[in-house]
């Protein structure tokens, strides 16, 4: 339904429709309510939550489209254990506290039995520290700072870490046989220096010359002065684990300065390219490497399914973040049916920490890969490392196995 639209009108269509359909800002559903887990004719709730207006929009109405699509398909295919999944819907603007309270209608008001949610890393945090006194079992799509599993053992996510990523592209840079590498980062982000640190401590460790570190503060436009002093140190690559509206800038800038070699970058690339909206140009992408879960280009059985299926529902190519928030949906609802299984009453004590120990205790085949958890909230999954071709599509380049 949104077809041939730019990222910003996507943005603001996105949230339009929810507003219509009363879903942003408030629950997504009333009356008919049980107490708890479910409502009268014996649906189960879940909650989805995140930034779906604000900066960071794009990531959580991507993650929400994903679940969506997700729970639309369970329940035509009859449910969990017979019963239908109907999902409530926040928006939280990206800010910490919205976040809380969202969090906490959910379970108080709306009687949620699980969560997808939240996206972004400090709304996430905040609300996981909420979470465990409820035992709530909750799946972030894309929360990627180690500390957001830590709090109690009902969070999880379906994305790797941030130290994760970084250590996949120090060993991807050992792998090409670059010798030296510099770095770029935003200064005070928990996601881009987290990367950084670890990629920095992992390519040192196997021999990488780390000729520069670099920074610069949320809302600079201007790169010059720090790609010039990387630039002098005649780096095999840069490093830029940031979010693709800055990554966009900074490989156009250092492109324009005579740098022709190698950019690194994690998840936060994605969208860099696509659409009517081009951070970078296709020209300036080539020699560029970033990893993320999934990309549309990935030939698999099941990404190609979620490609047609995807785009059959919104009219747009998915992307990581939507296939994320596909995922997330789908480890919650294992969750779920290992305790609509136990016969377990929905929104009861025994029956949320069935769902975390059916969440801990499995596998799903997702969009994304294969999704396992050993012990902690992390998942144990493949990643991708994708590439440019000459026209800016993105080609997937190596997958990287568990």
């Amino acid at each position: 339904m949104f077809e041939n639209v730019s990222r910003r009108q996507f943005v603001t269509g996105t949230a339009a429709t929810l507003m219509g359909l009363g879903l942003v800002g408030c629950g997504g559903n009333g009356g008919g309510e049980s107490a708890e887990g479910g409502d009268a004719s014996g649906a189960i709730k879940v909650g989805i939550m995140g930034p779906h207006t604000g900066d960071n929009s794009s990531y959580g109405l991507a993650c929400l489209n994903g679940a969506q699509l997700y729970f639309k398909q369970l329940n035509a295919d009859g449910g969990v254990n017979g019963k239908q999944v109907e999902p409530v819907v926040y928006d939280e603007k990206g800010d910490a506290t919205e976040a809380v309270n969202a969090y906490n209608r959910l379970v108080q008001e709306d009687g949620v039995t699980g969560i997808v949610g939240d996206v972004t890393t400090g709304p996430t945090i905040a609300v996981a520290k909420a979470s465990v006194a409820d035992n709530m079992p909750c799946v972030t799509p894309s929360a990627t700072a180690a500390d957001v599993v830590t709090y109690g053992s009902n969070y999880f996510r379906a994305c790797v870490t941030d130290p994760e990523q970084g250590r996949v592209m120090a060993n991807f840079a050992v792998e090409r046989g670059y010798k030296s590498v510099a770095t770029l980062y935003l200064n005070g982000s928990d996601y881009s220096e987290g990367v950084n640190a670890a990629f920095c401590e992992e390519a040192e460790a196997a021999g990488i010359t780390i000729t520069a570190q670099e920074s610069y503060a949320e809302g600079d436009v201007d790169f010059n002065s720090q790609l010039t002093n990387i630039i002098g140190t005649n780096p095999d690559a840069i490093l830029v684990p940031n979010y693709y509206q800055d990554d966009g800038m900074i490989v156009t800038q250092a492109r324009a300065q005579g740098y022709d070699k190698v950019f690194l970058g994690v998840d936060g690339w994605s969208g860099i390219y696509g659409g009517s909206e081009n951070y970078a140009d296709a020209a300036d992408l080539h020699d560029c490497y970033y990893c993320c879960a999934f990309s549309s280009s990935n030939e698999s059985e099941i990404a190609t399914k979620f490609v047609s299926d995807y785009e059959a529902e919104y009219g747009e190519t998915p992307t990581n973040f939507c296939a994320l928030g596909y995922d997330a949906a789908m480890v919650l609802a294992n969750g779920l049916a290992a305790a609509e299984e136990a016969g377990l009453e929905p929104g009861s004590e025994d029956y949320k920490q069935a769902v975390i120990d059916g969440i801990a205790d499995g596998t799903v085949e997702g969009v994304t890969g294969s999704i396992a958890y050993e012990g902690s909230g992390d998942p144990v999954k493949s990643s991708l490392i994708i590439t440019f071709a000459e026209d800016g599509a993105e080609e997937t380049f190596e997958v990287l196995e568990a």
